[in-house]
């Protein structure tokens, strides 16, 4: 199990940020208070991770790419989803959410197959061709702008993980309690400045200014 580092002040608090860019400089300023990170790679996940990739891998002068995952979406819903899948074709399914939600085979293959797609479109069309850099050896930093049920973090750290790199940090403003103790089973450190543990959770709930990203 990785260490949690947070900041106690910020603790069940809500509206915490101004937006992603104050909360990845934030986010920034506290991983730079770690032990010296060696040959670091900043990972974000799209769309949400990315400005709080770019300010962190600002803070510790670090490369910065993507980790491509989209959540597999429950039938019938825009936002949840009951699994992931990674750049790479990784899958991870929440079965016990699927069983919960009564969601039958061929429901998840055809989810699954829709999410692969989508996954394959996003990877040609944010990378245009070029390879995403290999992270074996280096610290690689996960971000995305919070983590509600966490999955799909945890499927880009057991993607990551195959790749043999020296150290995996997950580094997130925001993150339910439980979606914290979960990812910080698979990470080497979790850095996550605001952890609430109330009943509900949103990610949107951590920022003064909310709003999607689109893709360009």
């Amino acid at each position: 199990m990785g260490e949690i580092l947070d900041n106690p002040r910020l603790r069940e608090q809500r509206f915490v940020f101004s937006d992603r860019h104050d909360a990845g400089r934030q986010l920034g300023a506290l991983l730079k208070t770690l032990p010296a990170i060696r040959n670091p790679l900043v990972l974000a996940i799209p769309a949400g991770g990315v400005p709080i990739g770019k300010e962190v891998a600002i803070a510790l002068g670090a490369p910065l790419s993507l980790a491509i995952v989209r959540k597999i979406r429950i039938p019938g819903s825009t936002e949840s989803g009951f699994g992931a899948i990674t750049w790479d074709g990784e899958v991870l399914i929440n079965e016990e959410l699927r069983a919960a939600l009564g969601i039958q085979a061929p429901e998840v293959r055809l989810a699954i197959a829709q999410t692969r797609e989508n996954v394959r479109d996003r990877v040609a069309r944010f990378t245009g061709g070029v390879a995403l850099p290999s992270p074996a050896g280096k610290t690689v930093i996960l971000t995305d702008d919070g983590l509600a049920s966490g999955f799909t973090m945890l499927a880009a750290i057991k993607s990551i993980r195959f790749r043999e790199p020296a150290r995996i940090i997950v580094a997130v403003p925001t993150a339910s309690a439980s979606a914290a103790g979960m990812v910080s089973l698979l990470a080497d450190y979790l850095v996550c400045l605001n952890i609430r543990s109330s009943r509900t959770f949103a990610v949107a709930d951590a920022y003064e200014q909310w709003y999607d990203l689109t893709d360009r």
